[in-house]
C-alpha cells in the first residue's frame, strides 16, 4: 500500500485536538499528580513561576486518542515503539516526581531500549548483529537525551520534534511505509496541539517525561525507515535521520564536549546549551529559539533533497554539513565558553 499525505491529515487533526482539549485539563491536575517545576529547584531553573510538568502526559493522551478513534494500521515497528514509548513516559513522569539519579534514569532509559529490540526494531547498517545492536543503544538513549538537553528554552524541544516529526512524515510516505507515516502525522499533531500550550511564556514544560518520549519517538522513527523498498539505497540514505535531527545532536555535542573540557558532570544542567550562547552572542531569546528550528527546517530540506542525488554527491554534502557542525560546535565554545 503506497500512502498518500491526504490519508494523514485526519490523524493530524484528531492528535492536534486532543492535545488542545488534554492540554488545560493536566495543567488544571498537575498539583495534584506532583507534577510542577518550582523556580529555583535547580541552579539553572530561572522560570518566574511554578510551571506544570505535563508535556508529556498531553503528548501521551493525543497520541492514544488519534490511535483509538481513527485505528490507523499498524505493523510490528510501530507497535514496538508505542510500547517503547509508554515505558519511557512512565518512566520519565517518576523522575519528574522525585528526580532520579542519573545511573538510574541511565538504565531505565536502556530498558526501552530493550523493549525496542525485542520487536526487531533496530539498526541493520553493519550486519554485525552485537554492533548492529551497540549503534541501535547509542542512537536511542543519545536522542532521549538529546531532546533532554535541547528542552532548555518554551517550545524550543517541542518545536524541533514536530519539525522532525514532519520530514519523518514526508519521507515515509516516499519510502512506501505508511505505518510509520502515520506514527509520524500523530506524532506532528500532538507536538503541534501542546506547541500552543509549550510556547513562550510557557504554561506547561514537556519535563523529562515529555522531553524524553519526544526523542524516543523519533529515534524509534529513525531506526525503522528503510527506503530501500522503494528503491534507495543504503548508502544514500543512511544520513536522513542524522540530518532530519541534527540540531539536537549538535546541540548535545556542544553540551558535552564543553562540560568535559571543564571537568563538570556531563548530566549536570546548565546555561551552556546552544540557545544559551546565541543569547549571549546577542540574539533575543525569540530569535534565538528560531533561528534554530530554521536551522532545523534547513537541515530537514537538505536531506528530503539529498535523496535525489547520486550517492557520491549525498555523502559529500552530508560530510560538509558534518564539518560545519564541528565548526560551529568550536566557535561557539570559543567566543560564548559559558559556565
Amino acid at each position: 500500500m503506497i500512502p498518500r499525505l491526504s490519508d494523514l491529515f485526519p490523524l493530524l487533526l484528531i492528535s492536534a485536538l486532543g492535545a488542545l482539549a488534554a492540554g488545560p485539563v493536566l495543567i488544571r491536575v498537575a498539583a495534584h499528580l506532583r507534577l510542577v517545576d518550582l523556580p529555583g529547584s535547580q541552579p539553572h531553573k530561572r522560570h518566574g513561576r511554578p510551571t506544570p510538568l505535563v508535556g508529556g502526559l498531553t503528548l501521551g493522551v493525543a497520541v492514544s486518542l488519534a490511535y483509538v478513534i481513527l485505528r490507523p494500521a499498524m505493523d510490528r515497528n510501530v507497535v514496538g515503539i508505542l510500547v517503547g514509548a509508554v515505558a519511557m513516559l512512565g518512566w520519565g513522569l517518576v523522575d519528574d516526581r522525585v528526580t532520579l539519579p542519573p545511573l538510574v534514569k541511565l538504565l531505565g532509559q536502556a530498558a526501552t531500549c530493550a523493549i525496542l529490540l525485542a520487536f526487531g526494531v533496530q539498526v541493520h547498517a553493519t550486519r554485525v548483529p552485537w554492533l548492529d545492536v551497540s549503534l541501535t543503544v547509542l542512537w536511542v538513549i543519545g536522542l532521549v537525551n538529546a531532546f533532554n538537553f535541547v528542552d532548555s528554552m518554551d517550545g524550543l524541544a517541542l518545536g524541533l520534534g514536530s519539525l522532525a516529526a514532519a520530514f519523518f512524515m514526508l519521507v515515509m510516505v516516499d519510502s512506501g511505509q505508511p505505518e510509520l507515516a502515520a506514527l509520524a502525522a500523530v506524532l506532528l499533531g500532538a507536538g503541534a496541539g501542546a506547541f500552543f500550550f509549550n510556547a513562550a511564556p510557557a504554561r506547561m514544560f514537556l519535563g523529562d517525561s515529555g522531553a524524553q518520549v519526544l526523542g524516543f519517538l523519533l529515534a524509534g522513527l529513525g531506526i525503522a525507515y528503510t527506503p530501500a523498498q522503494a528503491g534507495l539505497p543504503q548508502a544514500l540514505t543512511w544520513f536522513t535521520p542524522i540530518l532530519v535531527l541534527g540540531v539536537p545532536i549538535f546541540d548535545t555535542v556542544l553540551v558535552v564536549v564543553s562540560r568535559l573540557r571543564r571537568g563538570r558532570p556531563v548530566y549536570r544542567g546548565g546555561q551552556d546549551h546552544t540557545y544559551h550562547r546565541l543569547v549571549a552572542l546577542g540574539l533575543d531569546p525569540t530569535r534565538s529559539v528560531l533561528l534554530m528550528q530554521l536551522a532545523a527546517l534547513t537541515l530537514g530540506l537538505i536531506a528530503f533533497i539529498a535523496l535525489d542525488a547520486t550517492i557520491l554527491l549525498a555523502n559529500v554534502l552530508f560530510g560538509a554539513i558534518v564539518l560545519a557542525g564541528c565548526i560551529g560546535v568550536a566557535i561557539l565554545e570559543t567566543v560564548t565558553g559559558l559556565e
